[in-house]
């Protein structure tokens, strides 16, 4: 199951940190200025304690009726940010060189970032996909919505083709609200394309993190003998001595990277590059510090 990455011990290190947006968002500071449409047309997410000032109207009287407390009713707009969880499960995303595949890897990043935001009161939605969508989980902030979460991953198996950018392109025309958008993704797609696709989130303000998921012999192409090597996702084949073509693999390999970092950096895009043959813990733990920092 996915919360097995989620363990005590791993949740102490992390529950001292956040992962709030940065930019100001749809006219508040997300964590400091609260939505002024509280009770209006929005939809009911859970409860909190009553305090001292809050409005009367917004005590849930039936929860009074059974516990003799008061409780106050939070709506939707009231949580700090709507994030969305961006998970690639194309076929590309099994490749494993060593003890875990791309999309292992994944899988486990997302579970701890669902939890680390869920724990922060903000609302968390995921979308899976391959070359079309393949489920949506709107964004919601109750802390139980993580097992819906971890159920959806933990069901994940890699599949079919890869389309990210239109899939990038279809999320940005549903989401209106603005927030925080997290792509992770081994990107084997047009760079060019999935630039353009995370661009269209920027140009509607939203806040975007961009995990490059690679496989070490993705990023060395350390091969040392005639291999066959078999695209997961068209089921090309094709028989060469690696080194006979490593130089240029290289060389592809690594201007798309560099494409990928200098465009996300001039749009103001996260870009993580991240290897599978570090453990996710110790990726995520780096990540979060880092982040910290930039505040």
């Amino acid at each position: 199951m996915p919360d097995s990455y989620l363990t005590e011990e791993f949740i102490a290190k992390i529950d001292k940190f956040s992962l709030r947006a940065r930019l100001i968002v749809e006219g508040f500071i997300v964590g400091l200025h609260k939505s002024p449409y509280h009770g209006f047309s929005v939809e009911f997410s859970d409860h909190r304690q009553y305090n001292p000032g809050d409005p009367i109207r917004n005590v849930d009287w039936k929860v009074y009726a059974k516990t003799n407390r008061y409780y106050i009713k939070r709506y939707e707009e009231e949580t700090n940010l709507k994030s969305y969880l961006l998970i690639d499960h194309s076929n590309s995303m099994k490749y494993t060189s060593g003890n875990i595949s791309k999309l292992e890897y994944a899988k486990a990043l997302a579970s701890a970032l669902a939890y680390l935001m869920l724990s922060q009161q903000d609302a968390v939605g995921m979308l899976t996909y391959t070359n079309r969508i393949t489920s949506y989980i709107p964004p919601r902030s109750m802390k139980s919505y993580l097992n819906i979460i971890l159920r959806e991953l933990y069901d994940l198996k890699p599949l079919e083709t890869t389309r990210t950018a239109e899939i990038l392109h279809s999320l940005a025309e549903r989401i209106k609200k603005r927030g925080l958008i997290i792509l992770i993704s081994d990107l084997i797609d047009d760079p060019g394309q999935i630039l353009q696709g995370l661009q269209h989130f920027r140009h509607q303000k939203h806040e975007v993190i961009l995990f490059h998921i690679q496989d070490a012999q993705e990023r060395n192409f350390d091969f040392k003998q005639e291999t066959e090597f078999i695209d997961s996702e068209t089921g090309e084949r094709i028989v060469v001595n690696p080194w006979q073509i490593r130089g240029d693999y290289l060389r592809i390999f690594n201007e798309n990277v560099t494409f990928l970092k200098t465009k996300s950096h001039e749009a103001f895009i996260e870009y993580n590059p991240i290897t599978t043959e570090t453990p996710f813990e110790k990726s995520l733990l780096q990540y979060l510090i880092k982040r910290s920092r930039l505040y």
